[in-house]
């Protein structure tokens, strides 16, 4: 391999997880030093600073003509999303999951996967597409706002503390959060375009397609901000951010970070065949599963956490089996579909009807 090529990607992927990091201290204490709302920041500043590096890399890879990457860097984000980073957060400490991700946020999260679908059939998610997808992420975040206002007061104050609340008027603090800002966008910048030639390079020089590369190492590569802010969450106690930050990073993805990408790159982002087929499903069945893991005693046990990191290991495994023609694909496969993962199924639906029924049970006299 390439040493050049190799630095070229290290290089871009740390300039990117540093100018997320950067970005994303700025704006969060630029936000409080204007009298922000602390949940305020966490809905919106931190969703959009935690993916920015995601949406640095789909657009340059839509520019550059990559739309594999592109493409493949969104779902494989959601993915990791869903099944590393919510499966590492439960393993460290059992996760508080909300009423409100349960009726309205993960329900939203699947229905914008199968809409992504429906919009990629005709080989490619155009303009037009773009601009309902970015309009809807304008309308959730302005319904995002106008509902933390209704958020209990313990919500309140776990944000307070994550987030800070106190505002500074010193003219000197403000410019440097605006120049920490600047700085965070310029190296988001640099380091995404230095990571998607070094992706194209290593894609050519592996001999595997580029939408390996965009499902596998720069998903994980962008989705790190993710990885520390839920992994420290979950340390800190904060377990309902940890949980809300996965899932609003996943509808900011399709809506902000396609949409964006598809509306200002001429002819749009190209949908692969294969990414069709298998790899978007994919996504689709994460989101999906949510549901009866959050069901079933409206939190994550570490047993469901290990299971969904188990099942990152079994899809990244897959690719690349599949990437490199391994005689052993077929069986694997076989395992997968006719066994494991029907037995996931129903143990999933048996625990979250246990636990349904449970919650209807009434409360014993005291």
């Amino acid at each position: 391999m390439d040493t050049f090529t190799l630095l070229l990607f290290i290089a871009g992927l740390v300039l990117l997880i540093g100018g997320a990091e950067i970005l994303l201290r700025g704006a969060t204490r630029l936000a409080a030093a204007l009298g922000i709302s602390p949940l305020v920041i966490g809905l919106t500043v931190v969703a959009f600073g935690t993916s920015s590096p995601e949406l640095a890399v789909t657009i340059q890879s839509a520019w550059a003509g990559q739309g594999d990457i592109a493409l493949g860097n969104v779902v494989g984000s959601n993915i990791c999303n869903v099944l590393l980073i919510l499966g590492l957060s439960a393993l460290i400490t059992p996760l508080v999951v909300l009423q409100k991700l349960i009726w309205l946020d993960v329900p939203l999260m699947i229905g914008l996967s199968f809409l992504m679908l429906l919009m990629g059939l005709d080989g490619f998610i155009g303009r037009f597409d773009g601009a309902i997808l970015f309009t809807g992420i304008i309308i959730y975040t302005v319904w995002s706002i106008r509902q933390s206002r209704r958020e209990s007061r313990q919500v309140k104050q776990e944000y307070t503390q994550e987030y800070g609340s106190e505002p500074s008027q010193s003219p000197r603090q403000l410019l440097l959060y605006v120049g920490l800002v600047i700085a965070g966008l310029i190296l988001l910048t640099l380091g995404s375009n230095w990571l998607v030639e070094g992706a194209i390079a290593l894609a050519r020089t592996l001999g595997v397609s580029e939408l390996l590369i965009g499902l596998t190492i720069i998903a994980v590569g962008t989705s790190l901000p993710e990885v520390a802010a839920s992994v420290m969450a979950s340390l800190k106690g904060e377990r309902d951010i940890a949980v809300g930050n996965v899932i609003g990073s996943n509808i900011f993805n399709i809506l902000s970070v396609l949409g964006l990408t598809s509306l200002v790159t001429p002819g749009g982002v190209n949908v692969p065949e294969t990414a069709l087929h298998f790899d978007i499903p994919v996504m689709i069945a994460t989101a999906v599963a949510c549901l009866p893991i959050f069901f079933s005693g409206h939190k994550i046990a570490r047993w469901e956490g290990g299971l969904l990191f188990g099942y990152y290991l079994a899809y990244t495994l897959y690719l690349i089996l599949k990437a490199t023609n391994n005689t052993i694909l077929p069986a694997f496969t076989a395992a997968m579909v006719y066994f494991i993962i029907p037995l996931t199924f129903i143990t999933l639906v048996v625990v979250a009807a246990r636990a349904a029924r449970t919650n209807r049970q009434p409360a014993a006299p005291g």
